[in-house]
């Protein structure tokens, strides 16, 4: 039986190559865990995770194989206001997301009826839905833990706006 990841590296680096892309081994090391990462990690948690294995990779080769990797449909962005970027080669299809506002985990739940439900709505509206994005944001469990066993003086230090006193 083939490993899903194994078989999710070989899609990836044949469309790369398709688009004309060549695979040098930093490359393939950037694919390896981008493909295998169930977190989604950003660019700098890439490079971060590859540094003490490939020394003299630098953090723009990261970025310009994130860049080929979206040219060629095989990498889902994640994008935040107050958070990195984050990317998902293993699922680069639009699907839902759980992510915690505390911590900034990620999570893929299964949810049935999500293209159903695009389909419905391009019949409604007329619209030709051409991706879409669904995300639910609150607590992880750690989180909800974390934030129990804490005052809310401590809530206002991790940046969430509670308790803080309005401005004059």
């Amino acid at each position: 039986m083939t490993n899903p990841d194994t078989s999710r590296l070989a899609v990836i680096t044949e469309r790369l190559r398709g688009c004309g892309y060549r695979i040098t081994p930093q490359r393939l090391a950037i694919l390896t865990v981008l493909a295998q990462s169930p977190d989604h990690p950003s660019a700098e948690t890439v490079h971060r995770r590859l540094l003490p294995d490939i020394a003299d990779l630098s953090l723009a080769t990261v970025y310009k194989t994130i860049a080929a990797l979206k040219a060629c449909g095989e990498v889902l962005e994640l994008q935040f206001s107050d958070r990195d970027n984050r990317y998902d080669a293993a699922r680069p299809n639009p699907h839902p997301h759980l992510i915690c506002q505390g911590c900034g985990a990620v999570v893929d739940p299964e949810l049935p009826g999500v293209e159903a439900m695009a389909a419905a709505l391009a019949q409604a509206t007329g619209y030709s839905i051409l991706t879409h994005r669904l995300d639910f944001f609150g607590l992880c469990p750690a989180c909800q833990a974390r934030r129990s066993t804490t005052d809310g003086a401590d809530n206002a230090e991790e940046g969430n706006g509670e308790d803080l006193p309005d401005k004059k």
